[in-house]
């Protein structure tokens, strides 16, 4: 019932927002201007998709026209009027007027903007990367400027640049080319993508691009299309060359006849779309997906029986996705995770076969940073191959196995202040004591026989004097992100969680 209230409110902010792009195209009118919807509406809005962002681009008045205008309708926000693009208070509108751009550099920013009110539609939409966001539609009579094939393009299916020289201004538009082919199942045009492979990506900071992967990781039906189309530019090796060392890499054609690790990984990444709804972390379950079968690229090898293997590459793989998720990103949590997926993602499979104990499976979710997303990469990984078997009684196993842990963990534990109100003085000694009362406590051992055990265990390490008594209380310790190893502290928070 929340989730629609929230739609609603959306559905109604984004109607005021064009019942207020009405008025400013009426007031512009007055002036002898006309006011466009411009970009990703206009192509949306003709695909039958939702879009909730609204930019316009007002034309025929000058820049002070424009300010006066919009100052009798609300209180203006401003980039500048140099950039030519404004908005109003409390809505979520970009007013733009014609620009000119010309690139003084490399990167996705290095452009001067020239803002020509009177420049015109069809030059105006020159300065645009594909057709199909050329499109313009006049907010005021709904008709459709299309100068240069955007209709006849997403038709076709097909992504195309607009113009040579203003395309390759901006290495950016080469990933943005790959993620919108990706999210609308198209396909970049030849003739673009032989200029995209002339373009030099490298200047590009690393939130662009990974903004643009972003987009295709959480949006995109098979996002496995995004690396096709920058495999056909050419522009893997910046910054996706761990996934292009998987090319050619093989496998063994009895799990995996789909040939080599990188058709794996990409068919591994479409599935983990099917389940990103699920997950509890849909971007940091895309991102594992892609890196989980990273080691294989340094211990594929043909063994003495001719059969090809890739023992503990999911061991090698840890650093080798370690660097590769932190060249694009610099949020720890997510690079944690991703580097605990790739240590982890055959486990769960592995303990299904082996039908494995619950203390065991109670040990491996304990290890993950998120036990309910391990499930479902686990569930990738299998369904990621030619002809897979089928999964149901391995979901049935695992799933099980993720309640009984939860459960477990649900239950009263010891920790530090237990062995306090027991008559001890907190100690170094008490981080042993603890792991111990953990183990137990995965094991399924109740609190009253656990407490026992732990307090026993550390009366003879004090009686040993394998450790000296201390005055600093380590009774919990930070967890280690990195290998997944839980602490009291973590998991008294998910207790409480």
């Amino acid at each position: 019932m929340k989730k629609w209230m929230a739609v609603k409110e959306e559905m109604a902010e984004n109607d005021r927002d064009l019942k207020m792009a009405r008025q400013i195209a009426d007031q512009v009118a007055l002036l002898g201007g006309r006011t466009y919807f411009v970009g990703g509406l206009v192509r949306d809005r003709l695909l039958g998709r939702e879009n909730k962002d609204i930019d316009i681009e007002v034309h025929g008045i000058t820049p002070r026209q424009l300010w006066d205008l919009l100052s009798g309708l609300g209180n203006v926000t401003s980039m500048g009027l140099s950039f030519g693009v404004l908005g109003l208070s409390h809505y979520d509108i970009d007013i733009a007027m014609p620009r000119k751009e010309h690139a003084t550099g490399r990167g996705h920013k290095d452009f001067d903007v020239f803002v020509d009110p009177f420049l015109g539609p069809e030059k105006a939409a020159l300065r645009r990367d594909f057709t199909m966001n050329a499109l313009m539609e006049d907010v005021l009579t709904g008709e459709i400027l299309d100068f240069f094939g955007g209709r006849r393009d997403m038709e076709q299916g097909v992504i195309r640049h607009v113009n040579d020289i203003t395309f390759a201004e901006d290495p950016l538009r080469v990933l943005r080319g790959a993620q919108f082919a990706a999210r609308f199942g198209y396909r970049v045009a030849d003739e673009t993508v032989e200029l995209s492979r002339r373009m030099d990506l490298k200047a590009l900071p690393k939130e662009r691009i990974f903004g643009e992967l972003e987009k295709a990781l959480r949006k995109a039906p098979q996002p496995s299309v995004f690396f096709r189309e920058l495999q056909r530019m050419d522009q893997m090796k910046d910054w996706f060359g761990e996934l292009a060392a998987l090319e050619d890499v093989p496998q063994d054609p009895e799990h995996h006849p789909e040939k080599d690790v990188y058709t794996h990984t990409m068919m591994v990444l479409d599935e983990a779309a099917k389940l990103r709804e699920e997950a509890q972390n849909p971007e940091a379950l895309m991102l594992s997906a892609l890196a989980h079968d990273m080691g294989k690229a340094l211990v594929t090898e043909v063994g003495k029986d001719g059969r090809i293997h890739a023992y503990r590459h999911e061991n090698a793989g840890v650093p080798v996705a370690g660097r590769w998720i932190r060249r694009l990103n610099s949020e720890k949590r997510l690079n944690a995770y991703v580097e605990n997926m790739t240590l982890m993602h055959m486990r769960p499979n592995q303990a299904f076969r082996e039908h494995s104990s619950v203390k065991v499976t109670n040990r491996m979710l304990d290890q993950s940073i998120c036990p309910e997303d391990l499930l479902l990469l686990a569930k990738a990984d299998h369904l990621g191959r030619l002809n897979p078997a089928p999964y149901e009684e391995a979901e049935a196993f695992l799933q099980s196995r993720l309640r009984t842990y939860r459960e477990t963990m649900a239950q009263p534990f010891v920790q530090g202040r237990d062995l306090v109100l027991a008559g001890y003085r907190p100690g170094k000694d008490f981080k042993t004591a603890l792991e111990l009362a953990h183990k137990l406590r995965l094991a399924g051992v109740e609190k009253e026989e656990a407490l026992r055990q732990t307090i026993a265990e550390l009366k003879q390490i004090r009686q040993a004097g394998h450790l000296e008594d201390g005055t600093e209380d380590i009774s919990l310790s930070s967890p280690d992100l990195k290998t997944g190893q839980k602490t009291e502290e973590k998991t008294e928070q998910e207790t409480e969680q």
